[in-house]
């Protein structure tokens, strides 16, 4: 077998380095998600770097919920987590919380007190940042910063033992207001919230900001290298100052590394949440949305997600990667996989006038033609079909090669037919076509008669099986892309999802859910595993046959 050759970055070289140097004996990352919200594809891309790299240095790769703030934390998204992590592939060595580390969180936090590098902070959250300093200007220094060590451990145990409301103090690290780091400027490590958390209940109301909780879970993990993406890279000097402050015996290093940014696509989890919470779109999974559980219901594949993640370069640059590279390897992952079947999305009936009566004609129709031992399949034929309503023009342009009145052309896998005659409604709008047919062109039998230039696919009339059709399009108008203020919601664009109800044909009455055919000139097509029932069949399609874009 060929061996595979893996593209270099620049993580991969640290990890070599410090492997050789001795610095470590075993490779240990960790993927560490906030359960405030469901994982989208950016996530993706951090959880192939963590664990492919562990993988390949024969190291492990931790699962941890930084599950520090109840207010925005919920048992659901812990769930959703761990299922999109699994889909995609990856199995963790240890399933982590956060907050079983508290009470050595707690400990840490009072050894920063009694070594007089934290104090009770009896300011307001507006009066930290307006005394935080700008850029330019250091910050000022409050008057609690001169508490003795004594006061500082009994308040701060007051602290925890619930004798404060809510905002009413704050522990902060006493590090150095005028560091040009902003980040150092005596950072906030605790603050008080009488909330209930999904994990450890009412025990706690003094919560650890993750700033302060981070490094010291990687520390207690025994991390190695804690990777997170480029807008960390500021916060490092904090993260190395807990750990060490804080006398952890494991040292992690942490390196940044260019998060993901998709063209024509919202990567903003507030933004995803907004969206979910004010019913744009049908949850968390909805097709049109980025999360993992949206691709996957739309009907994205893990191969081709993993190996959409394994063609961008790790690298600290974040700029945006074209959408069309994702559907990229949707395309070329499915084209293998998905069957080949015909489906119409919006009908229009054509009668047979010359066809017999009552006869039912089963053609043979390659199941997919780049996989020849997939085999063949039955289609019926007979004197009712459907056919797209966009596949006829009673005055058609020049160049126009589909049906139109006294036009002959091909049906996929059948006949060539002739357009006789067109019959419409009160309205004058086209209803139904009667069309003749020619014996001798059926498919397979090698006529070279004559040649038509128009090729169309149809359904048989009789029994095809009824369908409905999501097509999507971006949720998000372009203009939107670079504004993150609050009109976020007015620039949802109102025609990101169109419904078409067709049919498909009878084989397809069996499809299951996350089933995904490739349908004829419409593209790749997943079985919606919400809204599809024993009675009802609803296609989402994944992606369009083709792009213009080049790898």
């Amino acid at each position: 077998m060929e061996e595979k050759v893996i593209p270099s970055n620049f993580i991969r070289n640290i990890m070599i380095e410090d492997l050789q140097n001795g610095k470590h004996d075993k490779i240990i990352t960790r993927f560490p998600p906030e359960p405030n919200g469901y994982l989208h594809i950016g996530h993706a891309k951090s959880i192939f770097i963590n664990f492919s790299l562990a993988d390949e240095f024969n190291g492990i790769t931790n699962l941890r919920f930084d599950d520090t703030n109840p207010l925005k934390e919920d048992i659901e998204y812990v769930k959703s987590i761990k299922e999109d992590v699994k889909w995609l592939g990856y199995d963790w060595e240890n399933l982590c919380f956060a907050s079983n580390y508290f009470e050595e969180m707690y400990e840490r936090a009072v050894l920063l007190i009694k070594k007089g590098l934290a104090y009770v902070e009896d300011f307001s959250a507006d009066e930290i940042r307006e005394n935080r300093g700008t850029l330019t200007e250091p910050g000022k220094e409050s008057p609690s910063r001169n508490r003795s060590v004594e006061e500082n451990l009994d308040l701060f145990e007051q602290m925890k033992n619930g004798a404060f409301a809510n905002g009413e103090k704050v522990l902060r690290a006493k590090i150095d207001m005028s560091s040009p780091n902003i980040n150092l400027r005596d950072p906030v490590l605790y603050r008080i919230s009488h909330a209930t958390h999904h994990n450890t209940g009412d025990k706690w109301c003094i919560y650890p900001m993750y700033a302060f909780a981070h490094p010291i879970e990687d520390a207690i993990e025994g991390v190695t290298h804690s990777l997170c993406t480029v807008e960390f890279e500021d916060q490092r000097p904090l993260y190395d100052w807990v750990v060490e402050k804080s006398e952890m015996e494991s040292t992690p290093r942490q390196i940044e590394f260019g998060r993901l940014n998709l063209t024509n696509t919202v990567m903003s989890k507030r933004k995803l949440k907004l969206l979910v919470d004010e019913n744009f779109v049908d949850g968390w999974d909805d097709p049109r949305l980025p999360t993992i559980s949206g691709l996957r219901r739309r009907g994205y594949t893990p191969e081709a997600i993993r190996a959409f993640c394994e063609e961008l370069a790790i690298t600290k640059g974040s700029g945006a990667v074209d959408v069309q590279l994702l559907e990229h390897f949707i395309r070329e992952d499915l084209k293998l996989k998905a069957p080949r079947t015909m489906a119409i999305l919006k009908p229009l009936k054509v009668v047979i006038t010359n066809y017999p009566e009552g006869q039912v004609e089963m053609l043979d129709a390659e199941i997919n033609p780049e996989v020849p031992e997939m085999g063949m399949r039955k289609i019926p034929f007979s004197r009712e079909i459907y056919i797209e309503q966009e596949d006829f023009m009673e005055n058609p342009p020049k160049k126009y090669f589909r049906l139109f009145p006294g036009n002959e052309v091909r049906l996929k896998h059948a006949y060539f037919i002739k357009c006789e005659e067109v019959i419409k409604d009160e309205n004058g709008e086209v209803v139904e076509l009667r069309c003749t047919y020619d014996p001798e062109t059926k498919s397979g039998t090698g006529f070279t008669g004559r040649k038509v230039k128009g090729t169309i696919h149809w359904v048989e009339a009789t029994k095809a099986q009824p369908a409905e059709f999501r097509l999507y399009d971006s949720l998000i108008l372009d203009e939107e892309q670079e504004d993150d203020g609050g009109t976020f919601l007015d620039h949802v664009n109102p025609n990101s999802l169109e419904i078409a109800n067709g049919f498909v044909e009878p084989n397809m009455a069996d499809a299951k859910p996350h089933d995904k055919f490739q349908f004829f000139r419409h593209g790749y097509f997943n079985v919606d595993p919400k809204h599809t029932t024993s009675d009802s069949l609803v296609f989402n399609r994944v992606v369009s046959l083709k792009s213009s874009f080049k790898l």
